[in-house]
């Protein structure tokens, strides 16, 4: 199986309280290049949290002490983001949903074959990629807003939300002048061609809600 740098580098949590298939999901995904983690409940991987690395979470639902469920709601609430695909041999309709809603990337039922599983953890990488590399952009453009001035900061949230020169001017008590030189200044400071390119700006690092947003 050919892999991509993500692939490489990713690791597979394996997360089942039954150790016969805990060993055989380990061995088909070191035989097709990646590194797997086993955990035989959702306790030890709490203790063990997965660290920075790519990957994602093989997860059984029902297990002693805490269930796929629970955890996967543990781990929202910790803040770690990997994406879960659920396994279970009593996978139900009920189950499957709520696990879908709260953001799983696939549910499969045991015996799960070779190819749905590797096609469902090849998914998940690249959800978790994609998430990975948003996340950086986001901090990105964090780091550009931080290099304004706090007066800039108070212009670019005027600008965002459709004031004028004037208006902006008038409610800070500066001249128009100035307040021309402050949006110059924002544009080249958030390498910005547009007041369009701004607004999406302010939406992504919270400045301003997204239309539809109240």
């Amino acid at each position: 199986m050919r892999r991509g740098m993500t692939s490489a580098a990713a690791v597979i949590h394996v997360v089942d309280d039954d150790a016969p298939f805990r060993k055989a999901i380990a061995r088909l995904l070191q035989a097709s290049g990646y590194q797997v983690a086993l955990y035989e409940s959702g306790e030890r991987l709490l203790e063990r949290a997965p660290g920075a690395e790519p990957g994602c979470i093989l997860l059984d639902l029902r297990m002693r002490g805490l269930s796929g469920l629970e955890l996967q709601q543990r781990l929202a609430q910790s803040g770690h983001t990997l994406p879960i695909v659920f396994l279970t041999g009593h996978g139900d309709i009920p189950a499957s949903v709520q696990a879908i809603k709260a953001g799983a990337e696939d549910f499969l039922s045991k015996p799960v074959a070779k190819r749905p599983l590797l096609d469902a953890v090849t998914r998940a990488l690249a959800r978790d990629e994609r998430a990975r590399e948003q996340h950086e952009r986001l901090g990105a453009l964090r780091a550009l807003v931080a290099t304004l001035t706090p007066r800039e900061s108070e212009v670019l949230a005027l600008v965002v939300r459709g004031k004028l020169n004037k208006q902006i001017a008038y409610e800070l008590g500066a001249s128009e002048r100035t307040v021309k030189a402050h949006r110059h200044s924002i544009m080249l400071k958030l390498h910005a061609q547009s007041v369009a390119e701004l607004v999406l700006i302010a939406e992504r690092v919270g400045i301003l809600a997204p239309p539809g947003v109240s």
